[in-house]
């Protein structure tokens, strides 16, 4: 059991979060357009990683999130998703000695 105050929204049940349907409701009341700001949320995203990673991410579809970087400006156009894990054969990295 979490310990009293561990959530930062606590919700109407005990040791339940808010819904997010009902935490939007209230920002909303207050005056927080919080569907503007999850739109400029991931457009800030955008400026800073590449459209498939933040598609995969936030489960948007990548098409999606490629037409808002275009939007926005974002320059991530020579993304190559995948495995960036492995090195391609016969490469080595710098700084290994090998002059």
């Amino acid at each position: 059991m979490d310990a009293p105050g561990t959530w930062l929204f606590p919700g109407r049940r005990a040791g339940q979060p808010f819904r997010p349907d009902h935490l939007s409701a209230l920002l909303n009341k207050v005056g927080v357009p919080t569907a503007a700001a999850r739109g400029a949320a991931i457009r800030q995203q955008l400026l800073e990683m590449p459209a498939p990673v933040v598609a995969d991410a936030l489960g948007y579809h990548d098409k999606t999130t490629t037409r808002l970087r275009s939007e926005t400006g974002g320059t991530w156009s020579r993304y190559a998703p995948g495995d960036h894990a492995r090195s391609p054969a016969g490469w080595t990295p710098r700084g290994t000695g090998d002059s």
